[in-house]
């Protein structure tokens, strides 16, 4: 006679105990933060920030501290559009000399024809979008890579600065616009300063906050933010599922547009006056930025909080050598040890987060 096995009777989970199985285990909280992309930029920042306070006693001054946050915005509010950009697959080469053609465009504009200033800050904002627009449908008509593209749009950039300033004003430089019709408005706007406990901080720190807490908000909460990391992830799978990906990729080259032309303005203010050969290598300090701040060149991955600390550590090394009283060439030095450093330590990451 042949036993048969008694059924198995499933035992019941404890009470206020959780199931888990290989595909719904929760990954340890260690791993979970360190898939963040701003993390390894921020510890970075810590050192980065607490070395110099050892090492130059004048950075614990806050006069030196509100300086290095505004060599930080200058750079930062550039960086926050241009990560964007990288998180969307593409990057762009041409934003440092596109800041000078704005800054010339206002500048020239209003005096030459002898208009209230504003006139000249409108049509350069019109300018600066045209030439993010111009290289976005390059970009999406032509299937080139953005790095010919915007390199193009670079050396253009370049000379049409040197040629047209030469031509219209006999110079190299634009004349003072410091007299004219609405800059004391476009100065507190671009380039004013308040006093925090002593310490004069410049507008542009508040800009920067601003546009980074924007920045965030829209890749974390909406559904334009959703498309970024859709392009630069696939954009031929991004395409089959609905997203607009020529729309995504014009948008974000207008964005770094943007970002040139308010960083123009605030140099125009700030100075009165613009120097037409400048900007040549600031796209480079700009892509740095966000790829410290934990952008992948391929696209796909980053955040807008991690290229505010990569723009940071770029400020506090700037001025942090220069109030240790060392020769400010070693800059250039550790840029290409914080770029290296911070390329590897994004690499560590990823393999981490992504181990289990």
């Amino acid at each position: 006679m042949t036993q048969q096995a008694a059924p198995a009777v499933a035992t019941p989970p404890a009470p206020g105990s959780r199931q888990t199985d290989g595909r719904t285990a929760r990954r340890p909280l260690a791993l979970r933060l360190l898939a963040r992309p701003e993390v390894g930029v921020f510890l970075g920042a810590v050192a980065v920030f607490v070395f110099f306070l050892v090492m130059a006693p004048p950075v614990r001054d806050g006069g030196s501290m509100a300086n290095i946050l505004y060599q930080s915005s200058t750079i930062g509010i550039m960086a926050l559009p241009v990560a964007l950009l990288m998180i969307g697959g593409e990057f762009d080469l041409s934003a440092g000399v596109a800041v000078i053609t704005s800054a010339l465009t206002a500048s020239m504009l209003s005096y030459q024809l002898t208009m209230n200033i504003w006139v000249g800050v409108i049509v350069a904002l019109a300018v600066s979008l045209a030439v993010g627009l111009f290289n976005g449908w390059m970009l999406v008509k032509t299937g080139l890579p953005s790095f010919l593209v915007t390199l193009g749009t670079f050396l253009i950039l370049q000379g049409v600065n040197l040629a047209v300033t030469k031509l219209v004003t006999g110079n190299v430089a634009t004349d003072d616009v410091s007299n004219m019709d609405g800059f004391d408005q476009a100065k507190a706007i671009f380039a004013s300063s308040f006093e925090v406990g002593g310490a004069t901080v410049k507008i542009t720190v508040v800009w920067w906050l601003v546009f980074a807490a924007l920045a965030t908000w829209v890749l974390l909460r909406t559904k334009y933010g959703n498309w970024i990391f859709a392009v630069g992830g696939n954009k031929e799978s991004a395409r089959a599922v609905g997203v607009p990906v020529t729309f995504t990729k014009i948008s974000l080259f207008m964005l770094v547009g943007f970002g040139a032309w308010f960083i123009g303005m605030h140099q125009l203010f700030s100075f009165n006056t613009v120097q037409s050969g400048e900007g040549i290598g600031q796209e480079l300090i700009y892509i740095a930025a966000a790829v410290i701040g934990g952008c992948l060149l391929t696209g796909g991955y980053g955040s807008a909080i991690g290229p505010v600390f990569g723009a940071f550590m770029f400020g506090m090394v700037q001025q942090g050598i220069v109030y240790a009283g060392w020769n400010p060439d070693w800059f250039k030095a550790f840029l290409g040890v914080m770029l290296l450093g911070a390329v590897l330590i994004n690499l560590w990451v990823q393999r981490t987060a992504t181990r289990r």
